[in-house]
């Protein structure tokens, strides 16, 4: 465990006292449950490392796990599905990926307009322009993405001078618990939590590290946890199992298919009564002329022989004493079922199904085809949620340093930052026409439901319960639009007494 004399390094944005007085006052037995995935050192003392074994696979830390994950983004179908999910989340355009939305934001344009510059910067200094598909699939990969904030700690006025990426495998976080007694209930109070980062150049020492302030790290997680919930885990955890069959299905069929595939020779040798240390010496002569030693390497899918020899894979040799048919040479049949694969399309479709895409983007026989979204699958509809999820939760990314930068600058304090927290929204550039087809149709639809209503709109309906209830418009949307739902339309006069008036007129004439 680290050494907690050591000196915080980074640093530290102070807190009013009257809100951590407020934090002492709220009493609990457990500390405040997040999806951070940090490890708890108690007052006695306690390692906060992470331990995991998923199916046979032996990580017994968070680097270990990482690690596994990005093995697993290298294979071809995993990395097929990967950049459809970062190229769905991330549209790389001309205009910025992702905009700061503070429409709903009750405060001054002044206040909105430093928020808007101020996110600028921080996607200047991510460089975020340029570099957002990568940074979005590292942190889609390793389950998790680290900044540390730099300042300049003479000028903190000026706000964050850098945003550096850390390796994620190479850092944590810790949490300090101090507990105490409730002398009623005999029940253990959290009277403190202090957190922190440990970076570790090489992860696994148990003396070596830094210790990292917590204002000065941003650490963002995938929000999944293990079992256990005590260890963060990728999107690509599901896949560690089926991508392990898959790849084994793979070798296997490989290897059968080399050594059953040829045909292989059969050699009866005539060793009539030779004793038998020169009858074997006699075939081991026979057996260098002609036999061959293949071998097939599982890691790159190359044959290995370095003789060269004729013979592609090793032959039988069967020695005959003298009364027999004399030396005689035949071959034994390859295998006949050598086209069949449906156990290996099985274990694919299940590694597909474990990356949350549609079966049919990766698949090569499937073609992109834009129709009516009647004919758009189900599975187009739940990947595009998925990527909503990921695009929220991915968001906390740049939330996290803009508050820091607003609170450093004193353009707010952390106290309004609560208060505007849920009212500062990110939009992300979108590029899924499934998306689009679903909402011109559901619109469509609701125009023609519309139509077929119009006849007793005032009779049986009111104008204000057709635009809640068939066009879906809510209290906003009518008012922006200058509505007045109140406003009955004119009955309009029937065509027998449209055609009387006439009649009457000339009547009267």
């Amino acid at each position: 465990m680290a050494d907690n004399s050591l000196r915080l390094f980074g640093f530290e944005i102070s807190r009013s006292k009257s809100a951590e007085q407020e934090d002492k006052k709220l009493k609990s037995i457990v500390p405040k449950i997040d999806d951070d995935g940090a490890g708890y050192v108690t007052s006695s003392g306690a390692h906060y490392g992470q331990y995991i074994d998923i199916h046979g696979d032996q990580s017994k830390d968070n680097s270990t796990l990482i690690h596994k994950y990005r093995g697993v983004a290298m294979h071809p179908e995993v990395d097929a599905a990967l950049e459809d999910i970062v190229n769905e989340s991330i549209v790389g355009t001309d205009d910025a990926p992702i905009e700061v939305q503070l429409d709903k934001l009750e405060v001054s344009d002044k206040i909105k307009t430093l928020i808007s510059d101020e996110f600028k910067t921080i996607l200047q200094m991510l460089k975020f322009n340029e570099l957002g598909h990568d940074i979005f699939k590292r942190w889609y990969v390793d389950g998790r993405i680290v900044y540390h904030l730099v300042v300049n700690e003479s000028t903190m006025k000026n706000g964050i001078a850098d945003i550096r990426p850390i390796d994620s495998a190479k850092i944590r976080k810790v949490k300090e618990v101090k507990k105490k007694k409730d002398p009623q209930t005999g029940a253990n109070i959290i009277e403190a939590t202090n957190e922190y980062y440990i970076y570790q150049e090489k992860p696994g020492q148990q003396n070596s590290g830094v210790k990292l302030t917590n204002d000065s790290v941003v650490y963002i997680t995938s929000g999944l946890l293990d079992s256990g919930r005590k260890s963060v885990v990728s999107h690509l955890h599901k896949a560690l199992k089926p991508i392990n069959q898959l790849r084994m299905m793979e070798d296997s069929l490989v290897i059968y298919r080399l050594a059953r595939a040829p045909e292989r020779r059969i050699f009866y040798v005539d060793i009539g009564n030779l004793p038998k240390g020169k009858a074997e010496e006699y075939m081991k002569d026979l057996m260098s002329k002609y036999r061959n030693k293949l071998v097939y390497d599982a890691s790159t899918g190359a044959i290995k022989d370095d003789r060269k020899h004729m013979s592609m894979l090793e032959d039988f040799w069967m020695p005959r004493r003298e009364g027999g048919r004399g030396t005689e040479v035949s071959s034994l049949p390859g295998g006949s079922n050598l086209g069949e694969i449906d156990d290996i399309i099985y274990f694919q479709k299940r590694l597909y199904r474990s990356l949350n895409v549609p079966v049919n983007r990766l698949e090569q026989e499937s073609q992109f085809s834009l129709g009516r979204s009647t004919e758009i699958n189900r599975d187009e509809i739940k990947f595009q949620k998925f990527i909503d999820r990921l695009r929220k939760r991915f968001s906390m990314v740049f939330r996290e340093i803009l508050k820091k930068q607003l609170v450093l600058k004193g353009i707010i304090t952390e106290d309004d930052w609560d208060q505007m927290y849920n009212d500062i929204q990110f939009n992300y550039s979108k590029d899924n026409h499934f998306s689009e087809l679903k909402d011109s149709e559901v619109l469509r639809e609701r125009l023609q439901t519309m139509d077929m209503a119009e006849q007793y709109v005032g009779e049986y309906f009111s104008k204000e319960w057709v635009m809640k209830n068939i066009l879906m418009f809510s209290d906003d949307d009518i008012k922006d639009m200058g509505i007045n739902p109140d406003e009955e339309p004119e009955p309009e006069e029937d065509e027998e007494q449209q055609q009387q008036e006439p009649q009457q007129d000339n009547e009267e004439q």
